[in-house]
């Protein structure tokens, strides 16, 4: 959830002043949050208290009637009418709202029953509810194979995303060129390139930098990628700290009751890259002799596995 929230406000700056920039500067006095990040709070609102999920957005958008960036157009009229309806849409808002559903529940039905009820206020086009799925499906699927053990799931990208793509039906192999600084705001135009970024991204940070130098929607596309990325690869401490300035105090403790709710999902991490320390080796030293070769062996394979990983997704990288 965080994730998406550290996406938006990143991605927040250039989301009408697009960079193709990878070395964009990460957070500057033009950053804050917007639509996306009002919206994710509030589905974790309606998670941690049982309410509606249509409620809570209204309620939480009405909080704040003038974020950066504003509101879209029909998702504005919905948010200051008293009776608000959905009205059909199939837009990416639907997918970056979803993140905390992944982190909630034991099972995938419960997971994407409930990716669905978040859409259905304001997003009840089948597209849309497909956006908001998928994304769910990704994270909840990442946070299972991180259950066996530490960035487990950095070990299983393909796997993910293939699940994703089996659910839903993306193409996720698009070329650079039908994408680069296009903004497209619909979850079919959003999603997959989300998916396909993923699958190059190498840590959270290079995800959330792969994802806004697309030049795109930056801040829907960063809280989409985001969400997944923290989920695979949790977020580095120093994010998590420069991130607090940018968010309000009640979103915070919103923030904070969720993580305390389900502490599994937010392991707190120092470092989240290949190539830095990840304390397997450290492990070790507190075996036994004749249990430290065995261990150890297992330590190098993983990461001659890893190194395997990373050469893929460097070539794929550099051939969109």
């Amino acid at each position: 959830m965080l994730g998406a929230i550290i996406g938006d406000i990143v991605g927040s700056r250039w989301e009408f002043n697009p960079t193709n920039d990878y070395n964009f500067e990460w957070l500057s006095a033009e950053n804050d949050f917007t639509d996306d990040t009002i919206c994710t709070v509030a589905v974790a609102d309606a998670l941690l208290k049982g309410k509606d999920f249509g409620d809570s957005i209204h309620d939480w958008c009405n909080r704040y009637p003038h974020p950066m960036g504003g509101y879209g157009g029909r998702f504005r009229r919905w948010v200051h009418s008293e009776h608000p309806e959905p009205y059909g849409s199939f837009g990416n808002g639907s997918a970056m709202r979803v993140s905390p559903v992944g982190h909630w529940y034991e099972t995938e039905i419960e997971v994407l029953e409930a990716a669905a009820a978040t859409a259905l206020p304001t997003h009840d086009h089948p597209e849309g509810i497909k956006g908001a799925q998928t994304v769910a499906l990704a994270i909840f699927k990442a946070l299972q194979f991180n259950r066996y053990g530490y960035q487990a799931a950095s070990m299983h990208i393909d796997e993910i995303l293939d699940a994703c793509v089996k659910f839903s039906g993306y193409d996720i192999n698009m070329p650079k060129s039908a994408v680069l600084n296009k903004f497209d705001e619909t979850c079919q135009g959003t999603v997959p390139v989300a998916l396909k970024i993923i699958r190059m991204a190498s840590s959270f940070e290079d995800a959330i930098r792969l994802a806004i130098c697309i030049g795109a929607d930056a801040d829907t596309l960063g809280a989409i990628v985001g969400s997944i990325a923290e989920a695979i690869w949790g977020i580095p401490l120093e994010l998590r700290l420069n991130i607090e300035k940018y968010i309000p105090d009640e979103m915070k403790s919103i923030i904070d009751s969720f993580h305390h709710e389900r502490p599994r999902s937010f392991k707190p991490l120092i470092d989240t890259t290949f190539g830095k320390t990840d304390y397997s080796d450290a492990a070790a030293d507190l075996l036994a002799n004749d249990e430290r070769d065995e261990v150890l062996g297992i330590v190098e394979k993983q990461k001659a596995e890893k190194r395997k990983l990373m050469t893929e997704r460097a070539k794929a990288r550099y051939h969109w």
